[in-house]
Formats: C-alpha cells, structure tokens, sequence
C-alpha cells in the first residue's frame, strides 16, 4: 500500500465518521427543539 492509499483510506474513513456525526448532532438539535427524548425513550 502506497503512501497515497493510506491518507485516502483515511480520510474516507474520516468523512464517514463525520457524517455519522453530523446526522446525530442535527437530530439532537431537533430533538431539543421539540422537546422529545433522543433514542426513542422518555427519561422521565
């Protein structure tokens, strides 16, 4: 594997886990927004 090969597997797998991320971040802003329990369940 080439040097070039390594950064670009990283940084594929760097997007993937930002994209993951930023869907859970937007979702838990929303979630705050209208007030619901994030995974489904009431904490309270």
């Amino acid at each position: 594997m080439t040097l070039t090969q390594k950064r670009l597997l990283i940084l594929l797998a760097i997007i993937m886990v930002a994209a993951v991320l930023g869907r859970l971040a937007v979702r838990t802003v929303l979630n705050m927004l209208l007030g619901g329990a994030l995974f489904g369940g009431n904490f309270l």
